[in-house]
């Protein structure tokens, strides 16, 4: 019964397959007529590949929300939301892409009630996130979850920067009245 129920506890990453990789290559080539295709085809590898390290460097076992209890308890030391996305990030401008760029991304950020998201993102270069692409590892635990920004029916993203900021704001503005 022991190795049934640690059979259950290990959810499988799914291994990418070319097919997905140059799925997400071909709409990152389409966000514009500039993009190289070579650099689309490096990020996208790295978005669907890197993930699946990650999740191993993170020992993830569970899905995203018992792995973050895990985390938050100091059972685990990384695997938030906003882990993947900055460690994403880091892997992605390793890249010195010239035509693509790479910007974050919070969703629920200023929402009270909900969970805070963070996440990564991809677009031709010059353009803002609204025009790029979600790259979502965390979301289903190391495999990729991407879609048009403006297309993502579960989350509305908004630029992490001004989440951060508006987030300070409020702080201070709280802590003033004390």
């Amino acid at each position: 019964m022991a190795l049934a129920l640690a059979g259950c506890s290990n959810r499988p990453i799914e291994t990418p397959t070319d097919v997905q990789i140059k799925a997400l290559a071909r709409s990152i080539v389409a966000l514009g007529d500039h993009v190289d295709p070579a650099e689309a085809a490096r990020a996208a590898r790295i978005a669907y590949e890197y993930p699946v390290a990650l999740a191993a460097q993170y020992g993830i076992e569970d899905a995203p929300l018992a792995h973050n209890r895990k985390v938050n308890r100091g059972e685990k030391e990384r695997g938030l939301c906003w882990h993947w996305a900055e460690d994403l990030q880091a892997e992605l401008n390793k890249q010195n892409f010239k035509t693509l760029e790479v910007h974050r991304a919070i969703a629920n950020g200023l929402n009270p009630i909900l969970i805070s998201h963070s996440t990564a993102l991809i677009s031709a270069k010059g353009d803002t996130m609204y025009d790029a692409i979600v790259l979502d590892p965390w979301r289903h635990g190391g495999t990729l979850f991407w879609s048009k920004t403006l297309e993502d029916k579960r989350y509305n993203w908004y630029p992490r920067l001004e989440i951060l900021a508006e987030r300070r704001r409020r702080r201070l503005a709280y802590e003033g009245d004390l």
